[in-house]
């Protein structure tokens, strides 16, 4: 087993992912390169983004990476508004996606500091 692969914020990132796919599984062909694939991409990114930072030789890279993964989830944050307006997310889809973004934003948010401040 690798070390990241006990890191609950990694674990949860996979589950998000999981949601985003899901979600947008239901977007109609022709978003297939565009909002779907946008949206696919970037939440693959924040788990990749964990994994890739916990090889890193110094705190400050490894915090970089958190930085990144962060991004990458505001990236899904703001495409799902996108989806939404366009009628490609349902309420209820959105709201699950916002939730789960929120929680994962803390656990980023806290890990990048206790690497930060070497816990």
């Amino acid at each position: 087993m690798f070390n990241f692969e006990k890191l609950e914020t990694w674990q949860k990132a996979i589950d998000f992912a999981d949601l985003v796919y899901s979600l947008t599984r239901r977007f109609p062909s022709e978003e297939r390169f565009g909002l779907t694939n946008q949206m696919r991409r970037a939440a693959v990114s924040i788990s990749s983004n964990i994994a890739e930072g916990t090889a890193r030789n110094s705190r400050t890279d490894y915090a970089r990476f958190l930085e990144i993964a962060a991004g990458s989830l505001f990236e899904v944050v703001s495409q799902s508004f996108i989806g939404q307006r366009q009628g490609l997310l349902t309420e209820d889809g959105f709201s699950k996606l916002y939730t789960a973004a929120e929680e994962q934003g803390k656990m980023l948010s806290g890990l990048r500091r206790s690497v930060l401040e070497g816990s």
